[in-house]
């Protein structure tokens, strides 16, 4: 499985401070994905936008895991630029990660993270934080090597996916 990560960060993207949640994307995926670009944006729905287009489009990954800009500060813009550029939502994956999260933090509820389908990509908004970014891949991980199987057409299923 071949994946893109996106941090949006005003600071770190100026170099203020240190983009720990894209770090342990990578690290945590390194068992079961390629990373094929890392990159750290500012909050800026047009740079967001553009960047998760040339992953989908350019670099044809399977999925790209965005961190940061998921929440109500004005400059959280990660979930209007990931709907700017998906074909179709996939809203399972993040009512799954603030069903779980919820258990843990009644913050979960002020989530704004989006899923969705780009061509033959799954793109997925993660929280900022370090600690949320690992509690939401525990949810998601086990399920993505499905998720780009049927994305890819590998999958023959009669009567629906559901199931193993």
């Amino acid at each position: 499985m071949k994946i893109a990560i996106l941090s949006a960060s005003d600071r770190c993207s100026k170099g203020e401070c240190e983009d720990k949640s894209g770090v342990l994307i990578k690290e945590i995926m390194s068992d079961t994905a390629q990373t094929v670009e890392y990159v750290i944006v500012p909050d800026d729905e047009k740079e967001i936008a553009n960047t998760l287009i040339r992953f989908c489009d350019e670099l044809k990954v399977d999925v790209v895991l965005t961190t940061g800009g998921t929440g109500l500060a004005p400059r959280d813009v990660t979930p209007e630029a990931t709907k700017s550029v998906i074909e179709r939502e996939v809203p399972g994956i993040p009512q799954a990660i603030r069903e779980y999260s919820l258990k843990i933090t009644d913050r979960a509820m002020l989530s704004r993270a989006v899923s969705g389908i780009r061509k033959s990509t799954l793109i997925i908004n993660l929280p900022g934080s370090p600690k949320a970014v690992r509690e939401s891949l525990e949810i998601v991980k086990p399920v993505l090597a499905h998720a780009v199987e049927t994305l890819s057409g590998n999958t023959v299923t009669c009567g629906g996916s559901y199931g193993k």
